[in-house]
């Protein structure tokens, strides 16, 4: 979505298909303590070695993940974050990355956003020794957002309305080629409505078919639904506040396919954000307010590993966590992160602004 900046002028042209190979830097600095003690979850800050902005994210477990952000920027660890190694793509410095999906420590696929030809997916099978520019936006109308996979091969990519519908890219060979998907099963977009490219979870799938897409800017926030990979798509309305481009639905995070939590509100400092934060039990067929909702906006959400009921949701003002589902949360860390995920061994991990990366304890 072009609202709140997210499309920042190129630094330099780069054409589509330029060469990507990485060029690997030195590790950076050890990771330095921090968060909250107690039984409350605690973040312990990583040395990134970059003033970058993290919007993406993929965690690949306690001792590994990936980051993508401002200035076409990517960082690998396997270590815990204790170094961090620039894996970013050598064409890529005048790109703005806003989303990261990692299957293991050697393959992911990112995806840089903007009109035209700036969104753009980027894929590596050597750790970020070299990638590959697999798909190239050329339709200056479209401004991609958001990926998710379902498993190593199939996933999906979305794009704000072209023509009064999301647009929607597919992979079947785990993003080495895509394609646009018709729109005949997409609703029809509300006036000014779109995705936000704030934490690369705007579109979040569960299980081999289910995908879900968050909207905003419009005069309501929705959330989308297609059971079948993106080829029909069924609408709700969300209880988070909407009516102005600066609010609604940001992130989504679904632990099964029937139980899914949705974070947004208005991004501006300035402003107040009631109903930050609702909650699905069927699906996303209906979505309810939160009983006691996160205090201010939230950007990013994710589901603990191994606690059907807790899970994080982060922004630019704190971290707070639920343990009842989503029903009520509590705020217990002040620092700024723009999105979190976690992996399947119960690692996870947080990223934001001004390089800040960090690995909750």
């Amino acid at each position: 979505m072009k609202a709140m900046g997210k499309m920042r002028r190129l630094i330099a042209p780069v054409l589509c298909g330029a060469a990507v190979t990485a060029v690997l830097a030195a590790p950076t600095a050890q990771a330095t303590p921090g968060g909250h003690q107690g039984r409350d979850p605690g973040w312990v800050l990583t040395g990134t070695g970059t003033d970058a902005r993290f919007r993406g994210l993929a965690a690949v477990g306690h001792d590994a993940a990936w980051v993508a952000g401002s200035g076409g920027t990517v960082l690998r660890t396997t270590d815990g974050g204790h170094q961090w190694r620039d894996v970013s793509p050598a064409a890529a410095a005048g790109l703005e990355f806003r989303d990261i999906e990692a299957f293991d420590r050697r393959r992911a696929v990112a995806l840089s956003i903007g009109e035209g030809e700036a969104s753009r997916v980027f894929r590596t099978e050597d750790g970020g020794a070299t990638w590959t520019e697999s798909f190239c936006n050329t339709d200056s109308r479209a401004f991609y957002d958001c990926l998710t996979f379902f498993d190593s091969r199939h996933g999906l990519a979305m794009s704000d309305p072209v023509d009064g519908r999301f647009r929607i890219l597919s992979t079947s060979d785990g993003g080495r080629n895509w394609r646009v998907l018709p729109d005949a099963g997409m609703p029809e977009a509300q006036p000014g409505e779109a995705g936000f490219a704030a934490s690369g979870q705007c579109l979040v799938s569960s299980g081999s078919s289910d995908v879900w897409l968050a909207t905003g800017g419009a005069a309501t926030a929705r959330v989308l639904h297609s059971r079948d990979r993106g080829l029909t798509w069924t609408e709700a309305a969300s209880p988070i506040p909407a009516g102005d481009p600066a609010r609604g639905v940001f992130a989504l995070a679904f632990r099964d396919r029937t139980h899914g939590i949705a974070v947004g509100g208005d991004y501006r400092a300035d402003q107040v954000s009631p109903d930050a934060a609702s909650v699905t039990g069927d699906g996303g067929r209906s979505w309810r307010r939160a009983d006691a909702p996160p205090p201010a906006y939230r950007s990013g959400v994710a589901w603990l590993p191994h606690s059907p009921r807790s899970a994080l949701a982060v922004g630019p003002t704190g971290t707070d966590v639920t343990r009842d589902g989503g029903r009520t949360w509590r705020t217990v860390d002040t620092g700024s992160y723009d999105t979190v995920d976690c992996a399947a061994d119960g690692g996870c991990w947080a990223a934001g602004e001004k390089g800040r990366v960090a690995r909750l304890r």
